[in-house]
C-alpha cells in the first residue's frame, strides 16, 4: 500500500530548524523526562515518520513529540488507527449508512463554512523555554561583540515580549511558567544593560522596572542578582553613589551569593567599583579582598548563566578592580589590573576589551607616560571608537587629558591626526 508523506511534520521541522537527527535527540530526551526511560530513536526513525511509514506512533512516543513541539500529534500529520467493524453490514444497512453519511457530511460541510475552524489548544513546554534561552545566548554574544547598540536593546525587548506572549498561548506547568518569566526578565535585563552601555539612561530605568517585576514573578535568584547589579552600575554612571550602593546591597543580600561564591565575588567587586567613586580607599581594598577570597572558593565546573562568562575566568574581577583603582587615583595598581584583564578577556569580548584598553591609556597618562598611553588608546578598534557611546566618551576624555598634560608635543599631534582619520571614516 502506498504511503503519503507527512508534510505537516516536515513543515514543522523546517520552521524550527530541526534535522532528523536533532529531532530524534529531542524526542529521546523528552521521553526520558516523561517516562524515566530514554527513547531509542535516531535519524532513520524520524525519516520513517516523514515518509509516512509510521502513521501513528506508540503512546509514549506521541507524548514525547507533543512535549517537544507543543502541538497535538494529529497537528503534526499523524493519523490514529481506525478499527474495522466486527461483522459485515447487510446490503440494506450499507445503503442506509451511505445515505446517513451523505446527509451528515453535507451538514458538517455547511457548519464548517459558517463557523471558524476550531484550533487545538497549544501546550507550552520546556522546548519553548530552551528555544528562548538559545536566543538569549545570541543576545549575550552580540552584546559581548558590540555592546550598547540600540538594535540590541530593541531585539532584547522584543524577545521579552515574545516570552510573555507564550504565557497566554496555551497550557503550561508551573515550572514552565516560572521559566518563561525568568526568560522575559533575562531579555529585559539585557535591554536594560544595552541602554546603560549606550548611555540611554531614561530607557534603561524603564527596562529595569519591568525586569524587576518579571524577576519577582519568576523567583529566579540569578536573574534578580543580574538586574540589581546592573541597577548599581546605572546609578554609578549617573553619579548617584548612594543609590548604587543600595542596589549593590540588594544584589549582595540574595541567597544565591551564599550558595555560589562566584556571585558573592561579583557582588563584592561591583561594590568596590562604586566605593571607588566616592573615594573610600580602605573599604575598596576590603571589598576587593572579599571578592578575591570568594573567587578562590568558586567551583569552576558549576553550571552558571551564560551572562557570567567573564566572571568565571576572573576577567570581570580584574575589570572591576581596574575601575575602582582608577577612580581612587591608584594609577599604578590600575595599570596592573588593566593588563591582567586584557590577558583574561576572551577574544569575543570586544566591547570589554575596548573599554579596558582606554582605561589602561588613562592610567598610563596619569603616570606621565603620554607616549605609552597614546599607543594604548590607538589600539582601540575604529568601530568601537565611533559606534560605542561609552568608548567614544572615554576617548574624548583621554584626548582632553592628553592635550592638557602634553600640550604642543608631537604625541598630541599624532593623536589629533589619528582621531581625525578615523572620524572621517565613521
Amino acid at each position: 500500500m502506498d504511503t503519503a508523506r507527512n508534510t505537516a511534520l516536515e513543515a514543522w521541522m523546517k520552521e524550527h530548524g530541526h534535522s532528523s537527527n536533532s529531532l530524534a535527540e529531542a524526542v529521546n530526551e523528552a521521553q526520558e523526562r516523561l517516562t524515566g526511560r530514554p527513547g531509542g530513536f535516531d535519524g532513520s526513525s524520524v525519516r520513517a515518520w516523514k515518509a509516512g511509514k509510521v502513521r501513528w506512533p506508540k503512546s509514549a512516543t506521541r507524548r514525547a513529540l507533543e512535549d517537544v513541539t507543543g502541538l497535538p500529534v494529529t497537528a503534526l500529520g499523524f493519523v490514529p488507527r481506525r478499527r474495522a467493524p466486527l461483522t459485515p453490514a447487510s446490503p440494506q444497512e450499507a445503503t442506509d449508512m451511505k445515505r446517513r453519511t451523505l446527509i451528515s457530511g453535507a451538514a458538517a460541510a455547511a457548519a464548517s463554512a459558517a463557523a471558524p475552524a476550531a484550533v487545538a489548544p497549544r501546550r507550552i513546554g520546556m522546548s519553548d523555554v530552551d528555544r528562548l534561552q538559545r536566543r538569549f545566548a545570541e543576545v549575550i554574544a552580540s552584546d559581548h561583540r558590540h555592546g550598547g547598540q540600540l538594535r540590541i536593546e530593541q531585539q532584547a525587548a522584543a524577545l521579552a515580549d515574545e516570552a510573555l506572549n507564550l504565557q497566554n498561548a496555551g497550557g503550561a506547568t508551573q515550572r514552565v511558567r516560572s521559566s518563561l518569566y525568568a526568560c522575559a526578565a533575562s531579555f529585559r535585563s539585557s535591554a536594560m544593560w544595552a541602554a546603560i552601555d549606550g548611555r540611554r539612561y531614561e530607557e534603561a530605568a524603564k527596562h529595569m522596572r519591568e525586569a524587576q517585576a518579571l524577576a519577582e514573578m519568576s523567583g529566579d535568584q540569578a536573574i534578580k542578582f543580574r538586574i540589581w547589579s546592573h541597577a548599581g552600575t546605572m546609578y554609578r554612571h549617573l553619579g548617584r553613589p548612594a543609590d548604587a550602593l543600595a542596589a549593590n546591597d540588594v544584589a549582595r543580600g540574595l541567597h544565591i551569593t551564599r550558595r555560589d561564591p562566584l556571585f558573592a565575588c561579583l557582588g563584592h567587586a561591583r561594590h568596590a567599583a562604586t566605593l571607588g567613586l566616592i573615594g573610600d580607599t580602605a573599604p575598596v581594598q576590603r571589598a576587593l579582598g572579599c571578592a578575591q577570597d570568594a573567587f578562590d572558593r568558586t567551583d569552576p565546573d558549576l553550571a552558571r548563566p551564560v551572562w557570567m562568562i567573564a566572571a568565571c575566568d576572573g576577567a570581570e574581577l580584574e575589570t572591576l578592580a581596574l575601575a575602582a583603582h582608577l577612580r581612587l587615583g591608584n594609577f599604578e595598581q590600575a595599570e596592573t589590573h588593566a593588563h591582567r584583564s586584557l590577558t583574561l578577556l576572551r577574544p569575543q569580548m570586544q566591547r570589554d576589551r575596548a573599554i579596558n584598553t582606554v582605561r589602561l591609556a588613562h592610567a598610563q597618562l596619569a603616570q606621565g607616560d603620554a607616549d605609552a598611553a597614546t599607543a594604548s588608546a590607538m589600539k582601540v578598534p575604529v568601530d568601537a571608537a565611533t559606534q560605542h557611546a561609552r568608548v567614544s566618551r572615554m576617548l574624548q576624555d583621554f584626548g582632553a587629558a592628553l592635550r592638557a598634560t602634553a600640550h604642543g608635543s608631537p604625541t598630541v599631534q599624532t593623536w589629533t591626526e589619528y582621531t581625525a582619520a578615523w572620524r572621517a571614516t565613521a
